[in-house]
């Protein structure tokens, strides 16, 4: 899977300086007041971006998506500062008939992918009861596993949940 960030940003505000600082202080057309308010003008956008950046993003996308959450770096490079975390939504469909279903994930997740958070929900719509992926019952065969695997989403039930005609699975990931 190609991990060109500039195929699923999110509202990542790229950081590339698009003015030379020094570029001011050599001209001689402009007053030191205006140079003094256009690095300033500067700093506070270079401020918001930074800010910006690191506010996590509320799309939930079926396609892979970098949602603006910084996840600890692995890295002993102190320059390094962490890691962009991707999110992806799988529409699950109907919970199974106390079995298991597996729904094709399409992340290709490799050695270098470390999942951070697998959740979701599922709605029944008759009885307007709604409940949350994994699920966990006090009665073992209500309980409703949920986990990922290279390929898969895999959703276990211990009886007929098919009445949870729509479910959704949110996938977390950092990327090597």
């Amino acid at each position: 899977m190609s991990m060109n960030i500039q195929n699923n940003t999110g509202l990542f505000v790229p950081s590339t300086n698009i003015w030379e600082i020094d570029s001011l202080r050599v001209n001689k057309d402009l007053s030191l007041e205006l140079k003094e308010v256009l690095v300033r003008l500067y700093q506070n956008i270079n401020s918001i971006e930074l800010a910006l950046n690191l506010k996590e993003s509320a799309e939930y996308p079926r396609n892979e998506y970098l949602n603006g959450q910084l996840f600890f770096s692995d890295s002993t490079n102190p320059n390094v500062t962490g890691r962009q975390v991707y999110r992806m939504v799988i529409v699950a469909g109907a919970l199974p008939n106390a079995s298991t279903k597996n729904i094709p994930h399409s992340i290709g997740l490799t050695n270098g992918f470390s999942v951070t958070r697998v959740y979701g929900s599922a709605t029944n719509n008759i009885a307007m009861n709604y409940i949350p992926l994994p699920y966990s019952s006090p009665t073992l065969n209500k309980n409703i596993e949920l986990s990922i695997d290279k390929t898969n989403v895999i959703i276990t039930t211990g009886i007929d949940m098919t009445a949870y005609t729509i479910s959704y699975v949110v996938i977390e990931y950092v990327k090597e």
